[in-house]
């Protein structure tokens, strides 16, 4: 399994929380998506590596920023 961390500015409460998540989970070879808001962290799971400019755009389009 594959896994790739984030960090995503501006996640303030479950609202963010599931906006980023569902985002992300709906890319092509997502398996699960972890979000911890007090890190401001986003962790991807995945088989088969998924492209990280994907996941940055699926972010950025509901209005976060990934600074890492």
């Amino acid at each position: 399994m594959n896994s790739s961390v984030f960090t995503v500015k501006g996640m303030t409460c479950t609202g963010c929380m599931t906006k980023v998540t569902n985002a992300v989970t709906g890319l092509d070879g997502v398996n699960d998506v972890d979000v911890d808001i007090s890190n401001g962290e986003l962790t991807v799971l995945s088989e088969t590596p998924v492209d990280a400019d994907r996941i940055r755009q699926a972010i950025k389009e509901v209005g976060y920023e990934v600074v890492s």
